[in-house]
């Protein structure tokens, strides 16, 4: 079975700017149910199925599928709104990639940074412009913001 294990972090710095082309993606969800998610994604000219199980931890089920584009254009208006927009980075540091997401639409202003790991236990370095982890907030989940996008959150 393919697992994701990964963690989440919000941004202190613009430090990350410039150090990594962005592709637009855009993608939905036909599910959003926390224990089976079914998303519908293009990132730049590429697109794909994926279906994600139950979060145990920072671990996860994961099984990604590559679809045609027109398929792909096809399906998104038929996932739960709003879609979910954004730029995405991939940042090299310390032997890692880190994925910048800067999100559009319904969730601008949001900035986070993702990384993928071989294991739970595995220790990774902190980029200088990486602040608090959100590994564990569901807010941030990309299933969630297209039920509650980041412009209505409450803001502090």
């Amino acid at each position: 079975m393919a697992h994701e294990i990964e963690r989440k972090f919000l941004l202190k710095s613009e430090v990350w700017r410039g150090l990594a082309p962005g592709v637009a993606y855009r993608q939905g969800y036909l599910s959003r149910d926390p224990e089976r998610t079914v998303r519908i994604r293009i990132a730049g000219e590429t697109a794909y199925l994926t279906v994600k199980g139950a979060n145990v931890g920072n671990s996860r089920p994961e099984f990604e599928y590559a679809i045609p584009l027109a398929d792909a254009e096809e399906l998104l208006p038929l996932c739960l709104k709003p879609l979910v927009e954004k730029i995405r980075c991939k940042v090299e540091h310390a032997g890692h990639v880190w994925e910048v997401d800067e999100y559009q639409g319904e969730n601008a202003g949001l900035v986070v940074a993702e990384i993928e790991m071989a294991g739970e236990s595995e220790q990774i370095e902190l980029p200088e412009w990486i602040g608090a982890e959100v590994s564990g907030d569901a807010r941030y989940y990309n299933s969630s913001l297209s039920k509650m996008p980041y412009r209505t959150w409450v803001k502090a």
